[in-house]
């Protein structure tokens, strides 16, 4: 057969159209930190956690530079006030004694079924008339009563709670032996709160009657224009007049048992509860991470030994060493003991570091990489410094983030058993202690501290939860 029969031309031939099919990647590659920023900022909580660090550190930082109230100064015009609106006095005139009210004693009425024996009045003699011989200040309230037939004096009570319920008249504020005194003058400490006084009448053997007499009383808050000047409430007494009313210092979160401002005092408390809620573990974490490399990447024998050290230091209790390193370094009863308690953290607190730093060198040691690294010539530092450390940076940051809030715990426990940081200098353990004794009566002097530690150990917590889970590369394949 011709070999010309087989022979093509341009013309015998098809265009064919080639889909070709490239592989894509479904997200851009990033780095280890990139990827796991990312995935810190998925978690809401976390996120959420990390913004209110932030807040904590602005108002540790920045806060005094923006309120500049002196966190030690008194004012005793607001004492325990609580958290409100600016608080306003009415100028008054300057305070001038005031004599009282005398009357003639009543005989005692003829013995009966309600007398008491040898007493020469009844039981149940109660005063009458109680009441306000002009309007209640804080400057003073001034009391009068009608005279008990038979009384040999009177007692008389102060509450700032109502007295029915229980009978608990309260605070006794005098004791008047002279039964022609039907008048009382109270100046004790007096706040712009109501108060019930009781007056009780004494028989002729001091005791008291059964009955008593009750009067809610009102005081309004008043100052002397000569007081608000040398105050610095106001620049010249001559501009004010009598009725005018001024404006107090504001303290947005009231005061405290002696007057001084709350607000500051957080703010100021913040930084020494911080400081060593940030430096004791950033040291320690330290001392944990070169000893546990030291154990991990030599191993054998140094590393047992080196880890039955840490575990004797496990063992070693914290609040007696607190105890005797305060005796060594002579702080006394009512001294703050911020440096013994650094000291006692430093040396204590890094076993645990140093265990998870170990295990982590341990596990890197095994490493191809590494062992190419030794091929190469590389030195013990440079393996540690390069490679080990830094793949361990993941655990050295949680670990950071979950001793911060332990510290902080321990740092108020210490301090609100008069360990720790004492007064006059403020932080959120030893506020909590102070504002223990008012509870009761002024919870706001207790809530605000608890609170603030409340939320930053929360906060970090919540915080090293989510870095765990934003650095752990085994959570890459779950996602």
């Amino acid at each position: 057969m011709s070999t010309a029969a087989f022979e093509f031309g341009p013309g015998d031939f098809e265009r064919v159209a080639i889909e070709r099919r490239t592989q894509t990647l479904s997200r851009p590659s990033v780095s280890y930190w990139q990827d796991a920023w990312r995935r810190l900022k998925d978690n809401r909580r976390a996120l959420i956690s990390l913004w209110i660090v932030i807040a904590l550190a602005f108002f540790t930082l920045a806060g005094p530079l923006l309120w500049r109230v002196d966190p030690a100064a008194q004012d005793l015009d607001q004492v325990s006030q609580a958290p409100g609106l600016p608080q306003v006095a009415v100028i008054v005139e300057p305070y001038v004694p005031w004599a009282g009210l005398r009357a003639t004693p009543l005989a005692a009425p003829a013995g009966g079924p309600g007398a008491a024996a040898g007493a020469g009045m009844p039981t149940d003699a109660a005063p009458t008339g109680l009441r306000l011989v002009e309007p209640a200040t804080t400057q003073a309230v001034r009391l009068a009563w009608d005279p008990v037939p038979g009384a040999t004096g009177y007692q008389l009570y102060r509450n700032i709670y109502d007295t029915e319920p229980d009978g608990a008249l309260g605070l006794p504020v005098a004791e008047i032996l002279d039964p022609a005194q039907v008048s009382f003058e109270d100046r004790l400490d007096l706040e712009a709160v109501p108060y019930w006084y009781s007056v009780v009448a004494l028989d002729a053997n001091g005791a008291e009657a059964d009955g008593y007499v009750t009067l809610r009383v009102e005081t309004s808050r008043v100052i002397s224009a000569a007081e608000a000047e040398t105050l610095g409430w106001i620049d010249d007494a001559a501009a004010v007049a009598i009725g005018d009313e001024i404006v107090l210092p504001y303290h947005p979160l009231g005061t405290d048992y002696l007057g001084r401002d709350m607000l500051s005092r957080l703010m100021y408390g913040a930084r020494v509860s911080l400081f060593i809620g940030v430096v004791a573990p950033l040291l320690f974490v330290v001392v944990g991470i070169v000893y546990g490399s030291a154990a991990g990447f030599i191993g054998g024998r140094v590393d047992q030994l080196l880890m039955r050290f840490a575990d004797f230091v496990v063992a070693l209790p914290f609040l007696l060493f607190m105890i005797l390193f305060k005796i060594a370094f002579g702080i006394g009863p009512g001294e703050s003991g911020i440096f013994p308690m650094l000291v006692a953290l430093v040396l204590l607190a890094w076993p645990a570091t140093a265990r998870l730093v170990r295990g982590q060198v341990l596990q890197i040691r095994e490493e191809g990489y590494i062992g190419a690294s030794q091929l190469l010539g590389a030195k013990t530092t440079y393996l540690v410094l390069r490679h080990m450390i830094p793949n361990t940076m993941g655990v050295i940051l949680v670990t950071l983030t979950f001793a911060v809030p332990s510290v902080i715990f321990t740092e108020a426990f210490l301090s609100f058993i008069g360990m720790g940081v004492a007064p006059p200098t403020p932080s959120w353990g030893s506020m909590s202690n102070e504002g223990l004794r008012t509870m009761l009566t002024h919870p706001h002097e207790l809530i605000f501290p608890a609170i603030f530690i409340s939320v930053t150990v929360l906060a970090f917590n919540l915080l090293g939860d989510g870095l765990r889970d934003a650095l752990d590369v085994r959570m890459r394949g779950q996602e």
